[in-house]
């Protein structure tokens, strides 16, 4: 068995008075995949830039890649691709030129850049403007830039954050063939279509790292039923439903009515009334990991409060 590609424990970091992340232990494996999940605020970007040798943590211990977090952060950064929120590259710069001040903190040699555009389809767009990029193309700068010194380890803040379906399905379809080769990829996001495309996932919540596993783990453990109410009057079902016993939630998908909640005989019997009150019809379902996310930051307490 190789070793984790990250294996922390006990993480914590405090800015003045308030713990923004609280004893967080992740491990991540070699080659996998892993999301990051949790509200704006939740200490996700902190976590990783403890992680990535960015920030030091006031207390717990581990290592990435091999080197301590405490003593080896330089060595960290050497072999991290850290992608962060914000597109951070030089905008009156071209493509290849931003990717060749890359290359010269990195120290590689001049045809890295080269390799890398066309690595990354970028070659034909290499004397475009970066400030004139789309959203799409900016993404597949940063990750371009984050990729040429061919790191171990890619630490994705909500990367694709403003980009559209197909550039976040395409960029997605990229993170699965590199981390096919090896590539460990840690990645935080809002969607849960990426979330479910994670080999795993941690959820955490104002600072504390809530659920973690597979996303059928997560799902089990949060202990949900969900039912489905459809008819013409479901606006009418949803007021009905609200403080009703065993009901923690109460959405409409399109022209249906989810109603979720941790107590399945309450809940059914609360939704079959409504449901014959409201001429509507009840119809078992699977609960999705959206149902879990919300019912997981209603049930967690600010610590920013």
């Amino acid at each position: 068995m190789s070793l984790p590609a990250i294996a922390v424990t006990d993480l914590t970091k405090r800015f003045g008075k308030r713990v923004v992340v609280d004893r967080v232990s992740i491990t991540v494996q070699p080659g996998e995949i892993v999301g990051f999940l949790g509200p704006n605020g939740s200490g996700k970007t902190t976590t990783i830039r403890m992680m990535c040798g960015l920030l030091t943590p006031d207390a717990g211990e581990g290592r990435v890649l091999g080197h301590d977090i405490l003593r080896d952060q330089a060595a960290i950064k050497r072999e991290v691709g850290y992608m962060t929120q914000r597109f951070s590259f030089y905008e009156d710069l071209t493509i290849a030129e931003n990717l060749g001040f890359v290359a010269g903190v990195y120290g590689l040699p001049a045809d890295a850049v080269t390799e890398t555009l066309a690595d990354l389809g970028l070659t034909s767009r290499r004397a475009q403007l970066a400030g004139s990029l789309s959203g799409g193309w900016k993404q597949r700068l940063a990750l371009a830039a984050c990729l040429m010194h061919r790191p171990k380890l890619l630490m994705l803040d909500e990367p694709t954050a403003g980009v559209d379906p197909k550039a976040r399905r395409d960029f997605w379809d990229e993170i699965h063939a590199r981390a096919a080769t090896g590539l460990t990829v840690l990645v935080s996001t809002h969607y849960m279509d990426e979330a479910e495309r994670c080999h795993r996932i941690n959820y955490i919540s104002y600072g504390k790292l809530i659920s973690q596993g597979t996303v059928a783990e997560v799902i089990a453990a949060a202990g949900l039923v969900t039912v489905i109410l459809r008819g013409p009057r479901t606006a009418e079902a949803q007021a009905l439903l609200l403080n009703r016993p065993g009901v923690d939630q109460v959405a409409h998908w399109g022209a249906d009515l989810h109603v979720i909640g941790r107590d399945g005989a309450a809940l059914r019997q609360a939704a079959a009334e409504v449901a014959a009150a409201t001429g509507a019809s009840m119809i078992a379902a699977e609960t999705s990991l959206e149902d879990v996310f919300i019912q997981l930051m209603g049930a967690a307490r600010d610590n920013m409060a």
